[in-house]
């Protein structure tokens, strides 16, 4: 089947329920969709993936949300969307695009140093301090943001 990435229009209802699966804070995600573009990937006119790019600094764009929907996973959709983001971003003339993720995502961790990000630092505690419930994952508690970056 075909899968089309595109870009959300503005009369479009947001698929939050997607986006949420990649943040669990609605409020985190209402708040960095106001202020980035929104892509999503269909197949056949159903929603089956989403990514948000925000400028960030001069030259500087974050991945900030990538989510597929959970029938989907395991069939490179996610891997499409990431490296769709970075073409998007060259597009548009930013020199740097980066992405954060918790030190729990490891299957996250793989893809992104598979489409060519780096790990450039860590922020201790982030889920802790921006999160009102504990997050877990892979039998790993969320606490670190693992900080990744790549030169376009």
């Amino acid at each position: 089947m075909k899968m089309d990435i595109r870009k959300l229009n503005e009369d479009e209802k947001l698929p939050l329920e997607l986006l949420l699966l990649a943040d669990p804070s609605r409020e985190i995600v209402e708040e960095y969709v106001s202020r980035g573009e929104c892509f999503i990937a269909e197949i056949e006119q159903q929603t089956i993936g989403v990514y948000v790019l925000l400028p960030t600094r001069p030259e500087t764009v974050e991945l900030v949300t990538v989510a597929v929907v959970e029938d989907q996973h395991g069939k490179g959709i996610g891997k499409r969307l990431v490296l769709d983001a970075i073409r998007v971003a060259k597009t548009k003339g930013f020199k740097t695009i980066e992405i954060g993720t918790g030190n729990s995502s490891v299957g996250q961790l793989a893809l992104y140093q598979k489409c060519g990000f780096r790990i450039i630092g860590v922020d201790m505690d982030f889920f802790v301090r921006h999160y009102s419930e504990e997050i877990f994952e892979n039998g790993i508690q969320c606490r670190d943001m693992v900080r990744l970056s790549q030169d376009l």
